[in-house]
This record gives C-alpha cells, sequence and structure tokens, in this order.
C-alpha cells in the first residue's frame, strides 16, 4: 500500500489557526506522526490542515499546481525521515498560487468533479413520469368508471364499468353502488337499498346462527338502465317488480325463527346488463369471477326481456354452469339456449292459444288485426319475444287474420274505428301509449274488442301513463300471475291458504315495500311480477334446504359448509322436486318436463279493464288457462 500522509495546506490570508489560544491542531498532528512513526503502519489516512506558515522543520512548501510532484519526493524520503525520527516526516507542504482562483492544472493535483447524473436520475424525470403514469391512470379509469358507478371502497361485493353508451355494468350487494340514477326512478332505487340492507341482516342472522343455516346467493339480473324516460314516469316496472319479489323471499326467510336451523338465509347480488340486455356479456364476464371466487353463488333470476342479447347471456351462463330462473321470458324455446334454465311463465305458444280461445268462445268472431312493435333500433329477429308471438298468431290464425301490421309511433289508426274483430296488440309496452292515443281519434266510434299481450302489464302498471288513455276505450290484457292479484291473495286468506297467505302478509308489512301492497286502506295494488319472481326465488331456495337436510341428517347441528352443494347440483334438485306434483307457486303450479325448461300448463289469464285511466280500479279477470294448484288439466275458459 502506498504511504498516505499528512499534509499542512497554507491558505492565503488566513491566520494561523494552529497556534491560536485553545487551538491544539497543531499538537495534534505532532501527535498524530509521533504515532505513525512509531508504529510504521502506512494507514490510509489523510489530515488536511490549513496554516499561515509551516512548521519550520520543513522545507519550503511546494506550489499547489506541483503537488503530484511533491507526493513523489515525500514518499521516496519517508523510510529514511523515519529511520532518523524527523519531527515532519509525515508532513507534505503545499502552497496555492496567490493569482491561482481556478481548479489546479492538469499538471498538479488532478480536479475531482462528480459526474453528471444520467439523464434517466435527473429529478425532473420522475415527476414527469409520476404525472404521465397519473393521467394515463385517470384516462384509464374515465374509460371504465364514472361518478356513481365504480368500485366499492367501502366493502361489498362490486364490480362495474362504463360501457359505450355511458350506462353502468356490473354487479353490487351493497349501497356503495345503487345502479340508475334517472329522475323518477325512485322506486327501483329503494328496493335496491332494502335489499342490500337485508344482505348485512342474513349475514348476521347466520353468523348469530353460528353458521348452521344454509347460505346462498341469487344474483338477478336485468335491465336497469338506458331506457329513455319522463321525469313522472317510471320506466322500469318490471325490473323493481322482480326485485321486489327477490326481496319478499330474503324477507320471509329472515322472519324464520332463530331456533330453525334448516331454514336458508338469502343474499342478492343485483346485477345490470344494459338496456336490452345488450352488455349482458359483460355483466354474465363479472359475475363468472364472482361464481368462481363465492361458492354461495347458485344461480341467476331474472333477464326480464325475450331478445337475442338475452339468449346470448343465457348460453355464456350456461359455460359458467349458473341455472337460471326466468320469472317473465316467454318466447318460444328460449330453454334452447341453456341446460340449466327454468322458465316460470308460459311460452308465446301458450298465450297465443288463449287469445284465439277468448275470441271464439267469448267473442264470438274469427277474424283478426294484428299489430305488432319493436324498439326503435330493434328487429323482429332481434326481438324473440315480438317476433314467436307474431309468428304463433300467424300460425294459429292463419287466413283469420286478415291484417298483419307493423306500428310506428305516429302513424294514424282511424281504420281500426269501429272494427267488430279481435283488434290484438302485439308489440312492447313502450309503445302501447302511442297506440292507445292514435286509437283516440275514433271517439266515440272506438274498435270493440282490443286485446293485448302481457307486455302491456308494465304500462298498466304506471298510473302516469294510463291517466293520458282514452277514457271510453276498455282494454283486455293478457296476465302471468292472475293468481296473485290483490284480490285473488285476499280469497286466498279466506280459503286458509298458507302459501299465498303468508305472500300477502309479507307485501302489506310496513318494513319491506314501499308503499306496502293490497292493504284495504290503500289502492296499491301488487305487480304481476311481484309473484313470480317470489317463485322463482323460493323454488331454488327449497332446493337448497332440501339439499341441507340431507347432508347434515346425521348432525344437525353441524356447520353450513357452502361447498358442499354447487350450482348444478341444485338446478338438479329443483328438477327431482318438481318431478312429482309440480311446485306450488304463488301465482300458480310451476311443472316442468324432463327434457324442457318451459312449464307446461301454466296459469294464463285475461284481464279487463274498462277505463284505463282510473287507476284505483282493479282488472277483473274475464278468462283463463292452464293450472292453478292441482296438476289436472283445466280446459280454457271464461272465469
Amino acid at each position: 500500500m502506498a504511504p498516505v500522509g499528512l499534509a499542512a495546506h497554507r491558505v492565503p490570508g488566513a491566520a494561523d489557526r494552529s497556534r491560536r489560544p485553545g487551538n491544539v491542531g497543531g499538537e495534534l498532528v505532532r501527535l498524530i506522526g509521533d504515532v505513525r512513526t512509531e508504529t510504521g503502519r502506512n494507514d490510509p489516512l489523510l489530515i488536511v490542515v490549513s496554516g499561515g506558515q509551516p512548521p519550520p522543520e520543513l522545507p519550503e512548501p511546494h506550489p499547489l499546481t506541483e503537488a503530484d510532484e511533491a507526493y513523489d519526493e515525500w514518499a521516496e524520503a519517508l523510510p529514511e525521515m523515519r529511520r532518523l525520527r524527523r519531527p515532519a516526516a509525515w508532513l507534505v507542504a503545499l502552497r496555492p498560487d496567490d493569482s491561482d482562483t481556478g481548479p489546479p492544472s492538469r499538471g498538479g493535483m488532478r480536479p475531482f468533479s462528480a459526474p453528471d447524473p444520467p439523464w434517466w436520475s435527473r429529478r425532473f424525470l420522475p415527476a414527469a413520469l409520476c404525472l404521465v403514469l397519473v393521467a394515463a391512470l385517470g384516462v384509464w379509469a374515465g374509460s371504465r368508471w364514472a361518478p356513481g358507478c365504480h368500485p366499492s371502497l367501502t366493502g361489498g361485493r362490486v364490480s362495474v364499468e362504463v360501457v359505450a353508451s355511458g350506462e353502468c355494468v356490473g354487479y353490487s350487494d351493497s349501497v356503495a353502488q345503487v345502479f340508475n340514477n334517472d329522475p323518477g326512478q325512485e322506486g327501483l332505487r329503494k328496493i335496491q337499498e332494502r335489499i342490500f340492507a337485508q344482505n348485512r341482516a342474513a349475514e348476521e342472522v347466520w353468523q348469530r346462527s353460528d353458521r348452521r343455516r344454509p347460505f346462498l346467493t341469487l344474483v338477478y339480473l336485468g335491465t336497469l338502465t338506458g331506457n329513455r324516460t319522463r321525469a313522472d314516469e317510471e320506466s322500469y316496472v318490471s325490473e323493481r317488480e322482480e326485485l321486489e319479489g327477490m326481496a319478499t323471499a330474503q324477507y320471509a326467510l329472515l322472519k324464520e325463527s332463530a331456533g330453525a336451523d334448516g331454514a336458508a338465509l338469502l343474499r342478492i347480488v343485483v346485477a345490470n346488463g344494459g338496456r336490452q340486455m345488450i352488455y349482458a356479456d359483460r355483466a354474465v364476464s363479472m359475475l363468472a369471477e364472482l361464481a368462481s371466487d363465492d361458492p354461495t353463488v347458485l344461480g341467476v333470476v331474472g333477464l326480464v326481456e325475450s331478445r337475442t342479447s338475452t339468449a346470448r347471456a343465457l348460453r355464456e351462463l350456461n359455460k359458467v354452469g349458473l341455472p337460471v330462473l326466468a320469472p317473465t321470458l316467454s318466447a318460444d324455446r328460449m330453454d334452447a339456449n341453456s341446460r340449466l334454465y327454468l322458465q316460470i311463465s308460459a311460452p308465446n305458444a301458450d298465450q297465443v292459444e288463449m287469445v284465439d280461445a277468448y275470441a271464439q268462445q267469448v267473442l264470438k268472431v274469427d277474424e283478426a288485426h294484428v299489430y305488432y312493435t319493436t324498439l326503435e333500433g330493434s328487429s323482429l329477429t332481434e326481438d324473440l319475444y315480438v317476433g314467436t308471438l307474431v309468428d304463433g298468431l300467424r300460425q294459429r290464425f292463419g287466413a283469420r287474420m286478415t291484417r298483419l301490421d307493423e306500428w310506428r309511433t305516429g302513424e294514424r289508426l282511424t281504420d281500426e274505428c269501429g272494427y267488430p274483430g279481435l283488434l290484438f296488440y302485439a308489440g312492447r309496452w313502450t309503445e302501447f301509449d302511442g297506440f292507445l292515443r292514435a286509437l283516440r281519434e275514433c271517439g266515440g266510434n272506438p274498435p270493440r274488442h282490443l286485446v293485448a299481450d302481457d307486455s302491456v302489464n308494465r304500462y298498466m302498471a304506471n298510473p302516469g301513463l294510463r291517466a293520458a288513455a282514452p277514457g271510453n276505450l276498455p282494454v283486455t290484457y293478457v296476465s302471468k300471475a292472475s293468481l296473485a292479484t290483490c284480490a285473488a291473495l285476499r280469497v286466498a286468506e279466506e280459503r286458509r291458504d298458507d302459501a299465498r297467505a303468508s305472500f300477502l302478509s309479507w307485501i302489506q308489512a310496513d318494513d319491506l315495500l314501499d308503499p306496502p301492497r293490497c292493504r284495504p286502506d290503500s289502492g296499491h295494488q301488487v305487480g304481476e311480477r311481484v309473484s313470480l319472481a317470489y317463485d322463482a326465488a323460493m323454488m331454488m331456495i327449497r332446493a337448497v334446504e332440501s339439499l341441507a337436510a340431507r347432508l347434515h341428517h346425521a348432525d344437525p347441528l353441524q356447520r353450513w359448509e357452502p361447498t358442499s352443494v354447487n350450482p348444478v347440483a341444485v338446478h338438479a334438485e329443483v328438477l327431482r322436486q318438481n318431478a312429482g306434483q309440480g311446485y306450488r307457486g304463488v301465482a300458480g303450479l310451476i311443472r316442468f318436463t324432463p327434457e324442457s325448461g318451459e312449464p307446461v300448463d301454466k296459469r294464463l289469464a285475461l284481464l279487463r279493464v274498462e277505463q284505463v285511466p282510473q287507476v284505483a280500479t282493479a282488472p277483473v279477470e274475464v278468462f283463463r288457462c292452464g293450472l292453478a294448484d292441482a296438476p289436472d288439466p283445466v280446459p280454457c275458459g271464461p272465469a
């Protein structure tokens, strides 16, 4: 190792700091030199001191520009100076030139300057990079989420995204995400909030039961956004009613005794597939992830409208392995899209058969005029409900159907004034208001027999729309749940029909639906989709309870293990329970054949309203087909 010494460095104009009173610098330098001379160790130490004059035992200091030469001379003379124990053996004296104010020349002491930092380490770059990343994240988040549509930061199962139309698509089980903030849709929001509150209650009851009660999750998948609507118009009647039906099933389970360990508890996840279920595939992909992470997810209820987009969603749900129970879908052969599909309502073929029987048995007419509608941007091919209904009417009536036209808003209907045959509306409810307004031109000579399909139920459930209808034009329309109207439920209660009486008590309760339904002192009717969705949910619930009873037969106090059942097993159990006498639902007996997901002889009826604007007047059943409660076939006939 090269010897390293002590340098006494004179700074021009500086006082001799080593000789100031109280300054022991000079003494410290001498002592260090003596120790080094005594030990002879070349330790890697360099001490730099400054003073006005160098020690007298040193020769004339070298200029600072000759530091290299001074070091070489000192290193060469060091062994001899150590042997002679010279007091300044370890010192090298340097002096700066008075005129030299810059760095020393290359021939002198090599200047040291830190290299410039690499360009990627400069201070501005991390800040700029952070800004770019934040901006990119903001653009990505802005394209995926929006105020009122974003993942939950407070817990709950929430997965949503904003799609091209601006709608919020995905699912939620908590108030962190409530779908649809449009004016006039308070009822839709309220029932979601009620469901989410009951979700929390169900979780708490399950924990208090030491997790012994069966616990399942059902997904409601519907069209919760995208409809054009006025501020005073409720545009999501079907969705709101179906959610009310599921909430009623959830409420009924919460009212079970605390000691009823075999009674299930239900959590409901609300999912939105967007307008006309266009984005159902995106919602289903999110639900697939949920089902893979949460073994309590056992099925899907809803889907609302029979469209090609709905059929795609069914096929995707079938791939995922989730059963679907559809309360109101009725396009013919929807079950062809999924082996795990079960339909609660009668198919369109049954509806066509009933309308024909009514025309011949009650109206005594053979001829029919049929008008159909599809929403703007849709077609008969895409709208499976209207498409299969029109096809069925064409085949059933044949030459008796003397007119079949697509009707569009704004077209006149004066040719139908006074028409004595069957005038059948086979379109969507959204255009029915315009259809009635067009018939207003008939004045005192309206068509004699106006009958409408079951979609019109959504119009009849909207007081704001009904108020503007002609007062002299009676309307008869198809109902899929005539056994669950307020009047029918009261009769069932008097006859001690426990299932319907219990359903009536739930929907009259103060702490469930807003407002409560079917109370004697109010005119708030219960929509038909409430009972249909209730039946769909209860079929799944009873199947899970049956499986749980068999699993826990040996030990009734055993904890419920969600992985002990799977969605396909629950679907099989529904069919097993149904194989005998069928399922006795509030809206009628539900019975399936082994090879079909469509119900057999499901109850259908025709309801009549004499004056549409009179909202408080309950419709009257005038005709019915299908089974009520007994499995024996009943021919169609007047009520």
